[in-house]
């Protein structure tokens, strides 16, 4: 079916409004999809979820629309695409319900085709529900965040997400192929329809194929056509080939007893993408992309957007995932939920394994207000949606049934749920391996056996006890990758008791990556690593922190845990600040750290806060040293100061102002191998690291004590948008120094003014404790930094941008929108059956 984007000019409005009449006396606000209504809102120190939110609250809302349906769309048949509406969404159409949509992260379609009027404007409102909190473990917005699409086309039709191409082999100079088309046949009759799909690259015609097919009245047919592609161009994390698939499909004519010829024939056209790459996994091999063994450098990563909230724009994720990539990263899961379109076509065209999951709960309850509730009624039909969506695209290798499910221990028939979800998807999708992040039985397990065990999350199995292994294997039964959350002291001893299983990393601290990362590529039978977590997010606030005090301070001996979000996250705590990225996109010590244990060759410094000297550090399971790359600690001159170097060379020199302060061995041991730390008399300057191996210098970095805020420096990503109306634009905002450097503790008062063609979609920091409204013109910088978000509209124009900071001169910029679709710069496909 042909689509039309129509995320312009929505009318949002709050509440709950049952009638026309009540959404004409509320006159509500015009907003442009993809749109998030929570993340606009107050927090409070009363929200019902608190931490779990970010202390953000949900509420009733509802998007309206009118539409024009064209009167030669007669006979055809049209309908909406969403790809997410949170939550328990409803469609109206005319005042007539149309269609309810529970969980909000599935795809989902609306057949409009018997309420719309043709030739008139027709109303289309969609109520969304987030009001029944806490509903989640983390944010998840509210409303359309991901966009809505018309479609519309003949009787006779691809069926949305109706196409699939799998590679069945590849030999040396070429691809086999299998292709599935759906086709739906609305009307009344028996037709004949005929069906070519071509794989098209660089303007031309790789392959084609052809079918004529059957279709009974009223049914849905697959045309199933084998295929080969001359010289395929592979598709991998390394080098993203992509085809662009084009079905068009012919109505022929009616067959009663013989074909009838129609005298006009009507046509459906539908296109995607596609890359040719083979999967495999076994325990001796590991997993192998094209016949090639790969290991997974993962990061989970949530839905959100950060300062956008939970909308979700290609622009938005090619940036995170382009970032990632720099980084080392090869592979990101889903966490907890299946993502956006937009997010698994970033990484398709970048380059990026995507490990993706269904739900993050079946039908026992995490929180009181979760899909936990739907399940059991409607589990199938997201999971059909959600795999139907995402079974083209070659970035997604491995799919997730769930995490830490609370039935994992085989309550509420927990056993019989994993086979059947793990067997539903292998009849839409035969071609991937199926997984499951399975952690330890801190829960799961009935009273009986509860009673024997450490309760607190993610505790360790009890040496030489095998009871995890023996209560979870049922549950595996129908994976092909089994999931290990935090469980990597079992990997080794599970090989020996399963010596066929393939293990997978599913999610693991991100502190431990040093010590971890040489077992995963020493044991073939693990195929990988996830982070907790890649990208900051909203909600579970404070889940990573690192504190340092004295030895006589009582919070030494509540240990860890004490610092996670129960007990120290009061309001307004807002991200979970555990990411190797914060939330506006710059990259953390904890990231650079993981990229040095990958290989990265470049040295990086840190200091430690200024009174931490002496101290004990306290970390939490999720947190990661508090070090900054700063060297601006004015009430230490002349006093101790802790640094900390990640190098992966031999051995590391450090120079105070041209002044030898000696040289160290790298570490190699827990709990951080490939760094070393330093203990220096703090004079302002330069603090230079130089790393060696073998005596020859490998690379080095410094540091340099900034002076007082001068200037304000604005940095875009981009020189221009596209009038596309979901284009984006990064724009830094720095505050430096008369030197130029940042000023590391600077925190001024900041207003953002936009004029012309683009608006501002966020403005923001990375502070994770902060009341700040991300949606108005005004912030703090945190840390010398801020950043401003700008959306082009769908019109060229000029425009420009102005920061103001008390006490130093303004700083601005020009923008320019210019004509075209950000997508056509891509080469994708205008109408997708996606």
């Amino acid at each position: 079916m042909r689509a039309i984007d129509i995320d312009q000019k929505w009318t949002f409005r709050r509440g709950f409004h049952d009638s026309l009449g009540a959404l004409n006396e509320n006159p509500g606000e015009v907003v442009d999809l993809p749109h998030d209504g929570m993340i606009g809102t107050k927090v409070s120190p009363d929200a019902p979820a608190r931490s779990d939110s970010g202390y953000f609250t949900g509420e009733i809302s509802n998007y309206t629309k009118e539409l024009m349906i064209p009167a030669e769309w007669e006979g055809e048949c049209v309908g909406l695409s969403i790809d997410g509406a949170m939550m328990h969404a409803t469609v109206e159409v005319n005042g007539s319900l149309a269609a309810q949509q529970h969980y909000g992260y599935a795809p989902f379609y609306v057949d409009l085709t018997g309420l719309i009027t043709f030739g008139a404007r027709n109303r289309i409102t969609i109520h969304v529900n987030t009001s029944m909190q806490p509903n989640s473990r983390w944010y998840t917005g509210s409303g359309l965040y991901r966009g809505v699409r018309l479609l519309h086309g003949p009787a006779v039709h691809v069926v949305p997400d109706g196409i699939f191409v799998t590679t069945k082999e590849i030999s040396e100079d070429r691809a086999f192929l299998e292709a599935l088309v759906e086709v739906d046949n609305t009307s009344s009759d028996q037709r004949l329809a005929e069906v070519t799909l071509k794989l098209l690259r660089d303007g031309g015609v790789a392959a084609e194929v052809q079918s004529v097919i059957h279709i009974e009245a009223g049914t849905v047919q697959t045309a199933r056509m084998a295929f080969s592609l001359k010289d395929p161009l592979l598709w991998s994390a390394e080098e993203p080939n992509l085809y662009d698939v084009h079905v068009t499909v012919r109505d022929l004519g009616i067959y009663r007893t013989h074909f009838i010829p129609g005298e006009q024939t009507a046509a459906d056209e539908a296109e995607s993408l596609f890359g040719v790459r083979t999967i495999t996994a076994d325990a001796e091999r590991g997993l192998r992309i094209n016949g090639r063994t790969v290991k997974l450098r993962g990061g989970c990563i949530h839905h959100d957007n950060g300062l956008l909230g939970s909308v979700s724009l290609y622009a938005a994720e090619e940036r995170k995932i382009r970032k990632l990539k720099e980084t080392g990263f090869n592979a990101v899961r889903t966490a907890h939920n299946p993502p956006s379109a937009a997010l698994i076509e970033a990484c398709d065209r970048l380059g990026m394994y995507v490990f993706d999951e269904a739900f993050d709960a079946w039908e026992i309850a995490k929180r009181g207000g979760d899909y936990s509730q739907c399940f059991a009624d409607h589990w199938e039909e997201d999971l059909t949606a959600f795999v139907r969506r995402d079974r083209i695209h070659p970035s997604v290798i491995l799919w997730s049934t769930g995490n830490e499910i609370p039935e994992r221990g085989g309550l509420a028939h927990g056993y019989t749920k994993a086979k059947m979800l793990a067997e539903t998807i292998r009849r839409l999708d035969g071609t991937r391996p199926i997984s499951n992040g399975i952690c330890s039985l801190w829960a799961g397990m009935d009273d009986e056996l509860a009673r024997e065990r450490d309760q607190s999350q993610n505790a360790p199995e009890k040496a030489g006890e095998l009871q995890w292994e023996k209560v979870t294997e049922p549950f595996t039964n129908g994976l092909d990758i089994v999931g290990y959350n935090y469980m990597e002291d079992l990997y080794e001893r599970d090989h020996e008791l399963f010596p066929e299983r393939v293990i997978l990393g599913s999610e693991n601290f991100p502190k431990e990556i040093g010590f971890r990362w040489p077992m995963v590529e020493r044991l073939p039978y693990v195929i990988g690593d996830f982070t907790w977590t890649a990208w900051d997010y909203i909600g579970e606030a404070g889940i990573g922190k690192a504190v340092y005090l004295s030895a006589d301070d009582p919070l030494l001996a509540k240990g860890p845990w004490y610092l996670m979000p129960q007990t120290s996250s009061p309001y307004p705590w807002r991200t979970a600040n555990d990411a190797d990225y914060d939330i506006t996109g710059n990259l953390l010590p904890q990231g650079a750290y993981r990229s040095v244990v990958w290989g990265d060759t470049r040295t990086w410094l840190f200091s430690y806060p200024s009174d931490a000297h002496g101290k004990e550090e306290m970390m939490s399971p999720w947190g990661f040293p508090a070090v900054r790359p700063v060297w601006n600690h004015a009430s230490c001159e002349g006093k101790p100061v802790d640094v900390i170097v990640f190098s992966g060379a031999e051995e590391v020199e450090l120079l105070l102002n041209g002044t030898s302060l000696g040289r160290k061995p790298v570490d190699t041991e827990r709990p951080l191998p490939k760094s070393v730390r330093f203990t220096v008399t703090y004079e302002p300057g330069t603090l230079e690291a130089v790393s060696y191996t073998k005596g020859k210098e490998v690379s080095r970095t410094a540091l340099v004590t900034a002076g007082e805020p001068a200037a304000l420096r604005l940095t875009p990503e981009r020189s221009e948008l596209m009038a596309d109306g979901h284009d984006l634009l990064y724009l830094a905002i720095d505050i430096v120094d008369d030197q130029g450097r940042v000023v590391p503790d600077a925190a001024l008062p900041l207003t953002a003014e936009v004029k012309g063609a683009a608006a501002a979609a966020g403005f923001g920091t990375a502070n994770p404790v902060t009341e700040e409204d991300y949606t108005d013109a005004e912030t703090v910088s945190y840390r010398g930094r801020a950043l401003l978000i700008l959306r082009a509209g769908t019109e060229p124009g000029e425009g420009s941008v102005t920061i103001r900071a008390e006490g130093l001169k303004d700083a601005q910029i020009p923008i320019r929108v210019s004509a075209g679709d950000f997508y056509e710069t891509l080469r994708l496909p205008a109408s997708t059956s996606r």
